[in-house]
């Protein structure tokens, strides 16, 4: 079977290119954290909403109960935080503190996030016209389209990863393992069950490869 981390990498660009549009003069090192920041909101409010569309459809009033995302492995975005109430203001010179405050609310809802969500968007030297441009073209891609497989997320930092890993000139090895790599170390380990987890690929991210 085809292997779905590698063989198409079409979207994981299409994330990437949009993403560059924000870099401008900023360092690779500098605008890393807030791509990443802004695909993993995109990523969790595309999942949020499609589950809230569902539970609008049932006609039982649960859409906004938290426990019926949160016992799917759904994280809740509360009102305000959600991608639509970001992408209506892309444009407002308050866009940054609009983004903080969306990490903020969706911490606060989900434990499992507490003091993990990058809130650095408001500050000065991030070019808020850029800011906005990047929302509206992630407004455009809807993640969970290109699969529904829990490795989305995965796929697209791991791609935009490396690329950031090669624009710094360290070709990942200070920060990033490419997966390649790993996958060799897995094979000469030999694990017989379980999980892999490469560490240097982020908390969020972590490389999986299950064994029979």
């Amino acid at each position: 079977m085809a292997d779905k981390n590698t063989v198409n990498v079409g979207f994981e660009k299409q994330i990437w290119d949009a993403a560059c549009v924000l870099r401008g003069n900023m360092d690779a090192s500098e605008y890393k954290g807030v791509v990443l920041g802004l695909i993993f909101l995109k990523y969790i409010s595309d999942r949020f909403e499609d589950k809230h569309k569902a539970l609008v459809a049932e006609g039982d009033g649960f859409e906004e109960d938290i426990d019926e995302y949160t016992s799917e492995g759904i994280f809740f975005v509360p009102s305000g935080a959600r991608w639509s109430d970001i992408a209506s203001k892309s444009h407002t010179p308050e866009i940054g503190v609009v983004i903080d405050n969306a990490m903020r609310a969706i911490e606060k809802e989900n434990k499992r996030l507490k003091d993990i969500l990058p809130k650095n968007f408001a500050r000065p030297e991030l070019d808020k016209g850029r800011l906005g441009n990047v929302v509206d073209l992630f407004s455009n891609i809807k993640m969970i389209e290109h699969g529904s497989e829990k490795d989305i997320l995965g796929r697209t930092y791991e791609y935009c990863l490396s690329m950031f890993a090669e624009q710094e000139g360290k070709r990942g090895g200070e920060f990033f393992t490419p997966s390649c790599i790993v996958r060799t170390l897995v094979e000469i380990l030999q694990p017989y069950k379980g999980r892999v987890y490469e560490q240097r690929c982020l908390g969020l991210i972590q490389f999986k490869e299950r064994y029979a």
